[in-house]
């Protein structure tokens, strides 16, 4: 085993691992388990800080990757209804001068988004008809989502939930009480997964209180949390994180979402690297969006460079039909010729399951 010390997120992180990728050569991450020890250097954790720091301008964000003059395009209607975020050290992978940077199409809000379009709704996915409790989501077998908060790091603009009603329907309202009641008194239920917003936008503190609770409930043996912090902001990932992991009695699973390899450097690697040492199996879920990966060598180096940071392509999503989203949809023949071609080209574990999420049904649906 080597030991290696990385300065990480305020603390002073002790890896030992066979091999491991730190920086921008993307050597496959080990699989050894990583010995952690934290020295805080600050009372108030950094991801906080960066979080509050986060651009939230428009006309900024064009300033920041030198495209000043796409303000025309831009849409205040559309920014006042689902504010801009977007953490600066996601803006950092950013091609400067590049209107068409896929991770600038993400988040920034346009004309586009103002044209109604007939089938694209406020609930795309039928999360109103499918409420168990107060920001509890029970549409599938044996498994119950809980719509943890309704803050995340960056808001991406064909987020399927940009019209929730976040104001009444959050689990971790009054320590969590609507949300527990409702899985210890359902006992089918065996996986509790972990949504919002993000999760992972809570304190370590208030994930625990949720987490303590559920582990007297004993018939949920897995826990599944679906968090794009990890990628847009990866100091998130601090050790008391980490601990709090270590700690949990289920199986975690860690599903991430990254839609393009150019999401990922050196500090989200590490950060993945972290997580998996901490005991979570890592997945990824991507959208199919126009003019972000809606192309074969994009979705093919995305799935690699997933696999470089440990983590197994799980879910390729056709878009939600979201109000506000409809200039990022791919029409199903063409998503299944992009599918087809990686299946041609990759092996068939970085393959992702090629589905759309229809209101009613009893799973996701292949296309």
């Amino acid at each position: 085993m080597v030991a290696q010390a990385v300065r990480w997120n305020g603390y002073t992180l002790v890896m030992e691992l066979d091999r491991i990728r730190l920086d921008r050569n993307r050597q496959d991450a080990a699989q050894q388990p990583i010995m952690i020890t934290a020295q805080a250097r600050s009372a108030q954790p950094r991801w906080q800080q960066l979080w509050r720091d986060a651009v939230r301008d428009p006309r900024e964000l064009l300033r920041l990757v030198g495209l000043h003059d796409l303000g025309a395009t831009l849409s205040d209607a559309a920014a006042a209804q689902f504010p801009l975020r977007v953490p600066r050290g996601f803006v950092a992978r950013m091609r400067r001068g590049d209107p068409r940077d896929p991770l600038l199409r993400q988040v920034l809000p346009i004309l586009d988004e103002e044209r109604i379009v007939p089938g694209f709704d406020l609930d795309a996915v039928g999360d109103t008809a499918a409420r168990g409790a107060t920001g509890v989501i029970h549409k599938y077998a044996n498994r119950a989502l809980l719509v943890a908060t309704g803050s995340c790091a960056v808001h991406c603009r064909y987020c399927f939930r940009r019209h929730f009603p976040y104001e009444t329907e959050t689990a971790a309202a009054d320590r969590w009480n609507a949300a527990l009641d409702y899985l210890r008194a359902d006992t089918s239920i065996e996986e509790v997964l972990l949504s919002g917003g993000d999760p992972l936008s809570l304190s370590t503190s208030k994930l625990a209180e949720f987490t303590d609770a559920l582990a007297r409930i004993r018939h949920v043996r897995r826990l599944r949390i679906h968090t794009r912090l990890p990628v847009v902001l990866p100091e998130r990932v601090d050790a008391g994180l980490l601990d709090w992991l270590r700690r949990l009695p289920q199986q975690v699973v860690v599903v991430i979402h990254a839609n393009h390899a150019n999401e990922f450097d050196a500090d989200v690697d590490t950060a993945l690297a972290c997580l998996r040492a901490a005991g979570a199996t890592l997945l990824n879920q991507s959208v199919l969006l126009r003019g972000v990966n809606d192309d074969a060598d994009a979705l093919s180096a995305l799935s690699q460079r997933l696999f470089e940071a440990g983590v197994l392509p799980y879910y390729l999503h056709q878009l939600d039909r979201v109000a506000g989203a409809a200039h990022f949809e791919v029409a199903d023949a063409e998503a299944r010729a992009l599918h087809d071609a990686l299946l041609a080209r990759l092996p068939g574990y970085l393959v992702p399951r090629l589905v759309r999420e229809i209101a009613g049904e009893a799973s996701k649906t292949p296309i």
